[in-house]
């Protein structure tokens, strides 16, 4: 074992022995396995890949096999949510889970919250990022941070070359000014190459995070909890002088009206991933995540990745990321032991493992605060420290209401304002479900 892992394992193993006193003297945590000097066997799913999960969690088995020896089991996204509700209701359900931030909400009343107590909400903030704090509640923190998958602006070089453009854009305002510049067409008026994909919804990968950050930019937050209470504020002004959602969804809509010059979008485009991997599209807003794919899809493809547009003179620059954290079932008989286990699963070694392995940034600030060497990384990490989510009741619905607010402007079928209320109305009424 490395000097350093010893050093840093060695820091947290007295952590541990203390927050072994913390828990019993609280007597916070119950469970049948939290004997003295007897190891207990504990389960994570997920949906992440199980490759890649499972080498860290070798590292973990092999230190610290006296206090929990993890087994790790992937399951697709698309079934995950249903599969791990059944299995509770069974009585099978796993100790922990890895749960992504946009998906806390959904399993908020399945997790159980770790005492302030065990772990204040001042250590948890001057450990992890902003947007981490989405997994703090007034009952405890209900899930330690591992890292993110922060949205980022890939950018195509060659045509950025082309069209003698030095830089990306670093404001919204930037990429309205070069919509028509980089955007083509043919003799009937045929959008052949566009300068960005905003405007639409279903054609548009991850349209519903692209608009959160618009939103959230423009200053709201789209959803808020009060007490134990969430709810929808997509109306609220906020004090500014126009409702920010409403600004937020006029500027995302004009890139899909003929009849304004940062028209680059309509419905019959392929999507726009798939066209940024072709080279028909000049500026692509993906996940971090994305990267390797792109690549292996078009290895000759000439690109290059920056941070997300910001609004003008922002004070709060941020950009929509997903936040993955470790947290505690309710129905686990091994609180003492899992609490234990993703408190190292989530320490300063573990979390730039986690880094490491999956080329995603940490949510940690002490690691923060270097940037790699690596040039998409370094994006990473900036983008890293402004990433955040919002309290999304759920996933699929959310953006069923979000395609319908952009659907309905687009059509003509209502203003901005009259649709983003309409979502803001449809949005609670999931909330309260």
């Amino acid at each position: 074992m490395k000097t350093f892992q010893t050093v840093v394992l060695g820091i947290f193993g007295a952590f541990i022995v203390v927050g072994i006193i913390v828990i019993a003297s609280y007597g916070k945590f119950g469970g049948s396995n939290s004997k003295k000097n007897i190891p207990a066997e504990g389960v994570v799913w997920g949906t992440l890949e199980a490759t890649k999960v499972s080498e860290v969690i070798r590292k973990f088995n092999e230190a610290y096999d006296n206090i929990l020896k993890i087994t790790y089991q992937q399951f697709p996204e698309e079934t995950f949510d249903v599969l791990l509700t059944e299995a509770l209701a069974e009585g099978r359900g796993p100790d922990l889970i890895i749960v992504a931030s946009d998906k806390l909400l959904l399993h908020q009343q399945k997790i159980y919250p770790t005492p302030f107590e065990v772990l204040s909400e001042r250590s948890f903030r001057d450990a992890f990022t902003q947007g981490s704090e989405i997994f703090i509640s007034p009952q405890g923190i209900l899930a330690l941070p591992l890292f993110s998958d922060p949205l980022v602006l890939y950018w195509n070089r060659t045509i950025f070359n082309s069209e003698g453009i030095s830089f990306p854009p670093k404001l919204w305002e930037e990429v309205s000014a070069l919509s028509p510049k980089l955007t083509q067409a043919d003799s009937t008026h045929a959008i052949t190459r566009s300068s960005i994909a905003l405007g639409e919804y279903r054609n548009i990968s991850h349209a519903k995070e692209i608009m959160a950050t618009l939103i959230m930019q423009a200053g709201n937050p789209i959803t808020i909890r009060r007490g134990e209470e969430f709810q929808s504020i997509l109306t609220d002004r906020l004090g500014f002088p126009e409702n920010p959602a409403d600004a937020a969804i006029r500027f995302y809509t004009e890139f899909a009206n003929p009849l304004k010059p940062s028209y680059s979008w309509n419905r019959s485009l392929i999507d726009s991933r798939e066209s940024f991997i072709r080279g028909d599209l000049a500026m692509y807003l993906g996940f971090a995540s994305e990267l390797f794919l792109i690549q292996e899809r078009n290895p000759n493809l000439n690109f290059d990745v920056t941070r997300i547009p910001q609004v003008r003179d922002a004070v709060d620059k941020s950009t929509f990321g997903k936040i993955y954290g470790m947290a505690i079932l309710n129905q686990s008989r091994i609180k003492p032991n899992a609490f234990q286990s993703a408190t190292i699963l989530s320490d300063t070694f573990s979390s730039n493992l986690w880094s490491e392995i999956f080329s995603l940034p940490p949510v940690r600030r002490a690691l923060l605060s270097r940037l790699p060497n690596d040039p998409f990384m370094a994006v990473f990490y900036q983008e890293s420290l402004i990433a955040r989510g919002f309290f999304d009741p759920n996933p699929s619905g959310s953006g069923a209401i979000f395609q319908t607010l952009i659907e309905d402007v687009t059509s003509g079928q209502s203003s901005v304002s009259r649709a983003v209320s309409d979502a803001n109305s449809r949005l609670n009424a999931i909330i309260k479900r």
